[in-house]
């Protein structure tokens, strides 16, 4: 089968969705409104829902992987925003080597884990 596909974009929960629309629009995404209960925020030709919908063992589990093409510079802009100090539940975990690249790590305010990274293989 080929696959003609020309995004995929994940279905993400929120447990506080104001407070989750705030700081994704602070971390840089474009917010589109589709209802009043789910949004899609876009960086270039990516892109993800987020809903205003929270199951605690389905949000605890969700982890999303961006590439990007500088992860040490991609964490510098990260602290430069100051999140953990604008969102309680908010945590950024430093740069990390790994046998495939490298990666940092962001927790959104109801949990998701974000891991940035660059391949170096």
């Amino acid at each position: 089968m080929e696959h003609q596909a020309l995004s995929i974009r994940p279905f993400i929960g929120a447990k506080e969705f104001n407070v989750s629309r705030n700081f994704y629009r602070d971390l840089g995404f474009q917010e589109v409104i589709l209802t009043p209960h789910m949004c899609l925020f876009k960086s270039g030709q990516l892109g993800f829902y987020l809903q205003d919908a929270y199951v605690r063992e389905w949000v605890d589990n969700t982890m999303i992987f961006m590439e990007v093409k500088n992860v040490t510079d991609f964490y510098n802009e990260l602290l430069a925003l100051q999140l953990p100090s604008k969102y309680k539940e908010v945590r950024l975990i430093p740069v990390k080597a790994e046998q495939w690249g490298r990666e940092c790590f962001l927790h959104d305010p109801s949990g998701i884990l974000w891991h940035f990274g660059e391949f170096s293989i």
